[in-house]
């Protein structure tokens, strides 16, 4: 039966989750925009989500930059700002440890920070890409399928592509776009594990989903770790709401 607990106290079902990683070899951490909150970056869609009047699903299609790519490029040159200043918080640096300890301990994310990198994590799936990096805009021949750029902030308002001077745009993946076939074949492969867990998103929006879904039927023990009850704590067999990087510190402190 799922055990969910809306706030403290949360300690039973976090015993119950550590005793079972006690035991597990293969561990997959699924880990969303809940995970890098304590850091300071604005989620999607929380009260901090919004930028100016615009919602991100409003600016992160290809039809938004097609129509007004430098209200695009403002936006994520703020979020790129914003994310610059902030540092891996404590569910980073355990989520890091446990890939360091155990190399069959890995972590799939959701998030385009990169601050799962910062903290050390070793062998991550990045599905959404990294704000950290460009590509074309129009998949010129010559180019890199990406490059990293760093430079906060960018010389150029409208980042341009080195090879053929047409615009950059942030090689993340936007709403509508596929994912990377590479990364998915990654994340599916990490589904056969004795436990995953889904911290900080809903893990309800696919493929994402589908990957509690394909672990679960595979036998794994599934966990939620997320503030708020989502659609998907009712099939999981541990729901724990709380913030991921007090959670998962004190999991760290009972392994």
């Amino acid at each position: 039966m799922t055990e969910r607990v809306s706030a403290r106290p949360w300690q039973a079902p976090v015993r119950e989750l550590a005793a079972r990683l006690r035991g597990a070899a293969r561990v997959t951490v699924l880990t969303g925009a809940g995970v890098s909150a304590a850091s300071g970056v604005p989620t999607f869609r929380g009260a901090d989500g919004l930028w100016r009047q615009y919602r991100a699903e409003d600016l992160a299609t290809t039809q938004a930059f097609a129509r007004d790519p430098r209200l695009v490029w403002d936006w994520y040159a703020w979020r790129r700002e914003t994310i610059a200043s902030c540092r891996p918080n404590a569910a980073h640096e355990v989520l890091a440890a446990w890939t360091h300890r155990r190399p069959e301990w890995r972590v799939v994310t959701q998030n385009v920070d990169d601050l799962h990198q910062r903290a050390g994590t070793r062998a991550l799936v990045r599905l959404h890409g990294s704000i950290w990096e460009l590509s074309c805009w129009s998949r010129c021949a010559t180019s890199p399928a990406r490059w990293r750029d760093e430079r906060v902030p960018l010389p150029d308002p409208l980042p341009r592509c080195p090879h053929c001077l047409g615009l950059a745009r942030p090689a993340v993946v936007w709403f509508g776009e596929p994912l990377d076939p590479a990364d998915v074949r990654q994340a599916g492969d990490r589904t056969v594990c004795d436990v995953f867990i889904a911290a900080g998103t809903s893990a309800v929006v696919y493929p994402a989903a589908g990957l509690l879904e394909a672990a679960r039927a595979r036998g794994a023990f599934t966990a939620e770790v997320n503030l708020e009850p989502t659609p998907a704590s009712s099939g999981v067999d541990v729901a724990i709401h709380a913030p991921a990087e007090e959670v998962l510190a004190e999991i760290e402190s009972m392994l």
